[in-house]
């Protein structure tokens, strides 16, 4: 594993990972912008989505072993771990201001 490559946040989820094979694990993969077949073949078989020429950042559920090995390729320059979103069920209190 190359941690260098690893934002905070995901090399903290790694380490509370519990079973390395289980793709658990939301990331952003930003890679060189010009990608050879054996680097497409590589994101395809790991099963990121929508791997064409000219991307340079992909998203994909990975498990921990899938990230050590990407993390091991040069033309991956960094991971960075993706927040799930969730809606924001709040009413926001907007009262005048009055004079």
């Amino acid at each position: 594993m190359n941690y260098q490559k690893l934002d905070a946040a995901l090399a903290t989820a790694l380490n509370d990972t519990q079973d390395p094979e289980e793709q658990s694990l939301a990331v952003f993969i930003h890679t060189e912008q010009i990608l050879n077949s054996a680097a497409t073949a590589v994101l395809e078989s790991l099963g990121v989505s929508n791997v064409t020429s000219g991307k340079d950042i992909f998203t994909a559920t990975l498990s921990a072993n899938a990230i050590s090995q990407l993390s091991e390729q040069s033309w991956v320059k960094y991971l960075k771990r993706s927040q799930q979103l969730g809606l924001v069920n709040k009413i926001i209190n907007t009262g005048k201001l009055g004079l």
